[in-house]
């Protein structure tokens, strides 16, 4: 069987995707193949397009992708958990051998069973696509690490990506106060929509000032960080005495250096922290998926895009303009 497939030859801009008809064949022991109908993109993948990620891209013929949801459409021996016809949900694991190679942009792939969760009935495929890296994500962070708690402070910096917002629902779930950082106050009032209790714009000047000023010069017990950078340090004097500061993200690009010499808990956090422990996964797929059914959480979905406008999906994403999570849908 062959599906048509979104591959790159060279690095540069999202002109270098092009469409190619892949031969999937079926799938082998402990595989499955999904119909996937959609995409959730990451900023990882446009790292890894442009060569900024931390594992280079195999060339000629990279693939892309690791976030999407579909259908099984068959199972390779030794399958036991799923069957054909299942709705499902797939995201990368440590154990994967990265998306240049195994990358799921397009209308079916082949995937290793452990990729796959199943996907409720209230779960569509557009939520199913986008909730799992950005959920897992601050959930591990905030829960399993920062033990964030009702009556917490907790400062979200880069609020606007998806990340950020599943932060804030997961604040607002478990009764803490989430702060909103984004870079102008372009994106203020969304924020506040999505339930930021307030909402600092970095062109406003000192954050640590106004955090400490909205917090009666306590401080947050946690802030959340996926800038890095060299103006890391800048916010430790907002962060509370045995506070702890998570970085998640280097959207800044730059080195950044490590603030010890203050009373905090510094923590650099991946998702595959979560993924180390099967308890840890369990307890966090049993807390997005009461937040889905209650809807007290539910994926900020900034736009959609059809997989023919793959190219013109990730201009969006390098504009950096969106609020939550882009989307690819599939159609077949």
């Amino acid at each position: 069987m062959k599906a048509k497939t979104v591959l790159f030859d060279q690095l540069g801009g999202p002109e270098v995707l092009y469409f190619a008809d892949v031969e999937l064949g079926e799938p082998g022991p402990g595989q499955v193949r999904v119909r996937i109908d959609a995409i959730g993109l990451n900023r990882n993948e446009v790292l890894l397009r442009t060569g900024g990620y931390y594992y280079d891209a195999v060339l000629p013929g990279s693939r892309l992708g690791h976030e999407a949801a579909g259908v099984v459409e068959a199972v390779g021996a030794g399958v036991e958990n799923f069957t054909v016809g299942d709705a499902v949900s797939m995201l990368a694991r440590p154990v994967d051998e990265g998306m240049s190679t195994h990358g799921i942009y397009g209308e079916r792939a082949i995937v290793p069973v452990g990729r796959l969760m199943h996907r409720p009935e209230h779960v569509d495929a557009v939520t199913g696509a986008a909730v799992w890296v950005a959920g897992f994500t601050a959930y591990g962070a905030l829960i399993e690490i920062g033990r964030m708690q009702a009556g917490d402070t907790v400062v979200v910096t880069a609020a606007s990506s998806s990340i950020g917002l599943a932060a804030i629902q997961i604040a607002n779930y478990v009764g803490a106060t989430p702060i909103a950082v984004t870079r102008t106050g372009a994106k203020a009032e969304r924020l506040l929509q999505a339930g930021a209790a307030h909402v600092i714009a970095g062109d406003d000047g000192d954050v640590a000032k106004q955090v400490r000023a909205l917090t009666g010069d306590r401080g947050a017990r946690l802030f959340f960080d996926g800038v890095a950078g060299p103006g890391l340090p800048d916010l430790v004097p907002a962060v509370a005495p045995d506070g702890m500061l998570i970085v998640y993200g280097s959207l800044d690009g730059r080195p950044t250096p490590m603030p010890m010499w203050w009373p905090i808990n510094v923590y650099g956090y991946a998702i595959f922290h979560l993924f180390a422990d099967p308890e840890r996964t369990h307890r966090a797929q049993a807390f997005i998926n009461n937040g889905l059914r209650s809807r007290a959480l539910a994926p900020v979905i900034d736009r959609t895009f059809d997989l023919a406008d793959i190219a013109e999906a990730h201009r969006h994403m390098e504009a950096s303009t969106h609020v939550g999570k882009i989307v690819v849908t599939v159609q077949h």
